[in-house]
């Protein structure tokens, strides 16, 4: 890859970054009409943590402290319980927590603290050390007391009209990873339970009956994979193959050195990447699946090859590339960069949300800030491990 095509994309996602800003943190999508009524003129707890991230990397100066704008503007409207919310307004006292609970803002918002705190904003973990307490104590709550993992209802993390419920990997993914960044006891079980829950296929058997009992549910009826399942609820799973979860999981370290490089090596060959960086599934849930529901038909958004359901990401993309690298396969994670880039630069650098996962149609809402994030942080991730 061209230096020269590195550097315009890095000038392209700054661009965009510093288009998005407002003091109180980073809008989800660039402002217009379409994108007010939508409601992605906010800042999302889960998509500014993310940012968050990828801006840190760049050592600029007011993306740094837009990073960090955003993650105490949602400190400030931190609910009671210790929640972080969905989403605020920048504009007013608004602030909304989903349907059914949002679990991932909270959990990011954790990541992303730590994270600026090691990456040019050292006093800001201290500055929220209270704010980090409730929020650590809200997720206890919802951890199960002999497996360590936390437990949700569906349609309740980013995938927001996916079914996935119970233990979800994408959450105890994160959860491991929030163990790791504040050093909390407990992180080793959540790990060993990961991977005997979301991974039943090994001989080793759990001890606890209730986990022996749900492996075999799985064991019974999923369809064998290297992949991790997407969730695992008492009688019913996900086995679509979370892209996502996945990459999270090598990312994080709960997978180890030889899982890790059969999930690569298994997403690599679905291809995920194919037609664009990366699909969020690696087969949709279909209309006649049990594990449809209405709810995923509104609007016709979530049908196969759409949006959760199949459809391509590009912020994922550049989690795909950071794996990629991270795991020594350096030529396939340049390659994918420069898939990564081609997406993002679609329309005149349009940085469109998702693309149909057959097609390649853009969809969804252009401007994305995460995708501009993550773009700098997969630049950064060929040169130096990020997680």
């Amino acid at each position: 890859m061209a230096s020269e095509e590195m550097e315009g994309a890095r000038y392209a996602a700054v661009a965009l970054l510093r288009r998005n800003l407002t003091p109180n943190g980073i809008l989800a999508a660039s402002r217009t009409p379409a994108a007010d009524a939508r409601r992605y003129t906010r800042v999302f707890g889960r998509d500014a943590a993310i940012c968050a991230l990828g801006m840190a990397l760049t050592r600029e100066p007011d993306l740094l402290a837009g990073a960090r704008a955003g993650l105490v503007a949602l400190a400030r409207h931190q609910a009671d319980n210790g929640q972080i919310p969905k989403y605020i307004d920048p504009e007013s006292a608004g602030s909304d927590f989903w349907y059914v609970g949002c679990i991932d803002a909270t959990l990011w918002w954790l990541i992303a603290v730590e994270f600026l705190g090691r990456h040019g904003a050292p006093d800001l973990p201290q500055e929220l050390a209270g704010r980090i307490e409730r929020a650590l104590g809200w997720l206890h709550c919802q951890e199960h007391p002999r497996l360590h993992l936390l437990q949700q209802n569906e349609a309740s993390d980013w995938a927001d009209i996916m079914p996935r419920s119970g233990f979800v990997l994408y959450t105890n993914a994160l959860w491991y990873r929030v163990k790791q960044c504040y050093g909390l006891p407990g992180a080793e079980e959540t790990r060993y339970h990961v991977n005997h829950l979301f991974f039943p296929f090994s001989r080793e058997r759990p001890d606890y009956r209730r986990l022996r009992l749900m492996a075999d549910y799985v064991r019974d009826g999923a369809r064998r994979s290297d992949l991790y399942l997407s969730f695992v609820n008492l009688s019913f799973w996900g086995d679509e193959g979370d892209v996502f979860g996945n990459l999270l999981a090598v990312l994080f370290g709960l997978a180890g050195e030889g899982p890790a490089g059969r999930i690569l090596d298994t997403l690599a060959a679905e291809p995920v990447d194919s037609p664009l960086p990366v699909r969020a599934t690696c087969t949709p849930i279909a209309p006649d699946s049990p594990l449809w529901r209405p709810y995923m038909d509104r609007h016709g958004q979530n049908r196969p090859w759409q949006y959760h359901n199949g459809g391509a990401w590009p912020f994922i993309g550049g989690f795909w590339v950071a794996a990629l690298a991270a795991n020594g396969r350096a030529d396939a994670a340049r390659a994918a960069l420069e898939r990564l880039i081609a997406a993002n630069a679609r329309d005149g650098w349009a940085f469109n949300e998702w693309f149909h996962g057959q097609s390649g149609e853009p969809r969804g809402m252009p401007g994305q800030s995460w995708n501009a994030a993550i773009l700098l942080l997969a630049c950064h991730a060929l040169e130096e491990a990020v997680f």
